[in-house]
This record gives C-alpha cells, sequence and structure tokens, in this order.
C-alpha cells in the first residue's frame, strides 16, 4: 500500500478548488496541498465537436467540456456576476456584505490573471427603462454588474492559474477518488491500485459533473442531504437583433416570470450575444449549451439563452439529479442528441424535420436532429415554457417568431445539499465542501468566492495551532 501524505487534499479541480488552492498556497507557500480531478489538465482538454467546427457531440469517454481543471465552465463563455440575487445561496450562510467582499477580491485575482476590466451594467438609466418595461409585462429583470470574460480568454486564464498553482503543489488529472475514508483525525482518499492520499484537512469541490459521486459519497459516510432542485428546458436560439436593445444595454438580462397556468417560475439563464449553441456529455447524457466569444470576428448573428423551469422537490423522492438526466435521456433516444424544433412547428403541433428546418430564417448555430420536444419534456415544462416566450415577446418582439429555434434538452442540476455550517464544514470535521456540486453555488463567480472563503477557514484553524 502506497501512501502520500499531505496537509491539505482539494477533490476537483474546477473554479472553486482552483481559488481554494491559490488562496491557501498564497497566504502559506509552505503547506502540502494536492488537487485531484477525473479529467485532463487545461492543456489536454480538447473538445472534437468545437475543434473541428462540427459542433456534434461524439461521446467521448471522458467530457472535456465538462470534466478537467477548469470545471464544467472552461468552455463557457465566462460571466462572472456581481450579486448576491442569483448564482447561487452563498449568503444562506455568511452575509450579503460578506459575499460581495468575496466577489470582488475574486475578480481582482481573475484580473491579475488576465480578466477584462469592463462591466455591463443593469442600473443605468437604459437599463431602467427595460426593467419598467419587463415589469408591464409581468417580467422581473435581475440586476447586477457582469463582466463577459469570453470563451477564449477564459480558457486563457484558467491556463495562466493552472501554470501557478502547478509550481506550488501537486495537481494530479486524470485520477479518480474512489472513497472518501475519515480516519481518526485526518482523511485518507483512495485512488485505487492500492494508492493512497491522507490529508488533515479535506476540500471537496466535485462541480457539477460529480455531483452524483460526492452524493454518493455522503450517504456512505453518513452526511445527511438536503432536497435541492433541478431546472429543465429548452435553449432559445434566435436572431441577434431581436434581443440587440437588451444585450447591448445589459450583455446578459436575467429575467423571471411566474406562469398563469401553474404558477411556476420560469427563468432565462446564460445569453450570448452573438453566440453559439453546442452539446456537452454528463455521465453518457448528451444535453444542450451555449457560448460566445469577446473577439467580434468569432461571433454568429444569433444570439441564444436557456428557459428554465425550476422543479424542487420533496419527500419521498429525493434524486432531482437522475431526474434530470432521465428527461435529457428521451431526447438523446429519439436524436441521438440533441433534438431541435422551430417555436411555430411546436405550436402548430408537428415535428421539425430537415425540409423544415432548411426553409428556417433562422440559421442553427448547432448540428442537431430536427425532432418534436412534445415527445420529451413533460406538458407542464412546455406550457411553462410557452408562456414565457409570449411574455418575452412584449419586451423583445420577434421572440415568439415561427423560425425561433429551441433545443433539448437543457438540464441545470445543483446536486443535492449538505447540511454545512457557515464556514462551509461538514459534520465531520475539517472536511468541507464547495461549489456547484456541493449545491450552494451556481456560477463562476460565487464558486470562486466559496473557495477562498474555505481556505480562509482552513488557514485560521492552522495559524491557531501553531
Amino acid at each position: 500500500m502506497k501512501i502520500q501524505k499531505y496537509d491539505i487534499a482539494i477533490i476537483g479541480c474546477g473554479i472553486s478548488g482552483i481559488f481554494s488552492g491559490y488562496e491557501l498556497i498564497k497566504e502559506d507557500p509552505s503547506l502540502r496541498i494536492a488537487m485531484f480531478d477525473h479529467g485532463n489538465d487545461i492543456y489536454n482538454r480538447n473538445c472534437p465537436a468545437i475543434k473541428l467546427k462540427d459542433r456534434d457531440c461524439i461521446g467521448c469517454k471522458t467530457c472535456s467540456i465538462m470534466r478537467g481543471f477548469g470545471g464544467a465552465g472552461a468552455f463557457s463563455d465566462g460571466k462572472f456576476n456581481f450579486t448576491t440575487e442569483f448564482g447561487g445561496w452563498l449568503n444562506e450562510y455568511i452575509s450579503d456584505e460578506e459575499v460581495m467582499e468575496l466577489l470582488y477580491y475574486v475578480d481582482r485575482v481573475y484580473v491579475a490573471f488576465g480578466a477584462t476590466t469592463e462591466k455591463h451594467s443593469a442600473f443605468t438609466k437604459e437599463a431602467a427603462e427595460i426593467e419598467k418595461k419587463a415589469l408591464e409585462n409581468d417580467l422581473h429583470l435581475l440586476k447586477a454588474e457582469v463582466k463577459h470574460l469570453g470563451t477564449e480568454n477564459n480558457l486563457n486564464i484558467l491556463k495562466r492559474l493552472y501554470d501557478h498553482l502547478k509550481k506550488n503543489l501537486d495537481i494530479f488529472c486524470n485520477t479518480d477518488v474512489k472513497q472518501i475514508i475519515p480516519v481518526d483525525s485526518y482523511y485518507r482518499l483512495d485512488l485505487g491500485n492500492e494508492k493512497y492520499i491522507e490529508c488533515d484537512y479535506l476540500i471537496v469541490a466535485p462541480g457539477r459533473s460529480g455531483a452524483e459521486w460526492f452524493s454518493q459519497q455522503c450517504r456512505n459516510l453518513g452526511l445527511k442531504l438536503i432536497n435541492n432542485q433541478v431546472d429543465i428546458g429548452v435553449r432559445v436560439e434566435l436572431p441577434a437583433k431581436v434581443f440587440e436593445h437588451l444585450t447591448d444595454t445589459m450583455y446578459e438580462s436575467k429575467l423571471l416570470y411566474r406562469t398563469k397556468q401553474y404558477g411556476d417560475i420560469v427563468r432565462t439563464f446564460c445569453m450570448n450575444p452573438y453566440g453559439y449553441v453546442v452539446s456537452e456529455n454528463v455521465d453518457g447524457i448528451i444535453t444542450v449549451n451555449g457560448h460566445s466569444y469577446t473577439d467580434p470576428k468569432l461571433r454568429s448573428n444569433n444570439t441564444n439563452f436557456a428557459l428554465l423551469v425550476s422543479n424542487r422537490f420533496t419527500q419521498p423522492f429525493n434524486e432531482p439529479y437522475k431526474y434530470g438526466k432521465r428527461i435529457a435521456s428521451l431526447s438523446n433516444m429519439l436524436g441521438g442528441g440533441v433534438l431541435v424544433q422551430r417555436f411555430g412547428d411546436l405550436i402548430k403541433g408537428v415535428r421539425t424535420n430537415e425540409h423544415r428546418l432548411s426553409q428556417s430564417f433562422t440559421k442553427p448555430t448547432l448540428k442537431a436532429t430536427p425532432g418534436d420536444l412534445s415527445l420529451v419534456l413533460t406538458k407542464r415544462h412546455l406550457d411553462n415554457i410557452i408562456e414565457m416566450i409570449y411574455a418575452l415577446d412584449k419586451i423583445a418582439p420577434g421572440t415568439s417568431n415561427y423560425d425561433t429555434l429551441l433545443y433539448g434538452v437543457e438540464v441545470k442540476f445543483y446536486s443535492a445539499r449538505l447540511e454545512l455550517t457557515n464556514e462551509l464544514e461538514t459534520k465531520l470535521k475539517n472536511m468541507f465542501a464547495i461549489g456547484d456540486g456541493a449545491g450552494i453555488t451556481r456560477g463562476l463567480s460565487q464558486a470562486s468566492a466559496s473557495g477562498v472563503h474555505v481556505a480562509r477557514k482552513i488557514l485560521e484553524r492552522i495559524r491557531k495551532k501553531h
């Protein structure tokens, strides 16, 4: 049996784990720290579909879009929101003021590694006019400052962070942690093949792709899971001109709507002006997402965004993650991956086929299978989405055009949340949980902040010992 010993181990090299590692070595370079991830390092994360510009998922064994150094956000367009209104629930553990201080600190780190200083604000006169128009139509604008790092620049920032961390701690990519084993006052991580890591402090940052693994580990450890939500919907693609007055003002419009038919909340999410729709692989299930570039030469003529219906389940059901995967798997079964349907065809009750899609004035940026989303999503989901599209059409005329494209299925998994202290510590002493996979954040900014928060709490404990 081979055992390596460290002061701190971090499971997951997504952005929350990265910022924990960054803060720890910045404050105490003498610490022995190890980071682990199932996927590749940032230099070897390549998506063949994007690289070959085919944009159709080929089902790699380990999805580089979802796994590896940088986490699920590595190939995203890098939206950084300065707010506690959305992007997670970190303010349920620490005050709004503390969260905002962390967000601005994290932003300074991003800038030091090459991020832009330019921000888009929802607090301008123009944004106020949009907010008023939205309210007149029962849509509610969530306001925040936002930065757009850009898909290409986001990758470059992560490469610089990787190089920086690699000099000061050990990064083990393509490495699975089979089991977390508490032993007296420390933790042992089983890496398989008689290899083990031992550490005094453990930070678990599993990310979205590791959420199911983490839930199982928690059950094995006897840690209670609090049921969390899953968001299911479609990605909308339409000509950029339709949303130009919104995206030119705020870049991303976060809009909430409560449907009249069911009283459910539907929201816009991950808006990508002049962007591309992409597919991603979540444990063998192909779902849809979107991104956009900062470089004007790389832009498309379309804007895309998600429309998501939030589902929060009650007992006895406690597996929202599996529920979302089952819904998405229906799309895979019918279309071999992502399905696309024109909005007009959906309303008319007919399947979009190759001929109908070729007649569309909105040209798709993702090679997807024309089909019928009513055979995949539940009636309640579709009714909510359709009602939201008609509501959006009142503030962005053209949203409900016949040729608006709907791609399915988009699913956002947030895992089942653990019972945590304000320090984000589990019931097991010196074991912490952070980021999206722990169910406490859902985006770049708060995930990064959660990593810094936990690192500082561990540093306080180490200093007290000495």
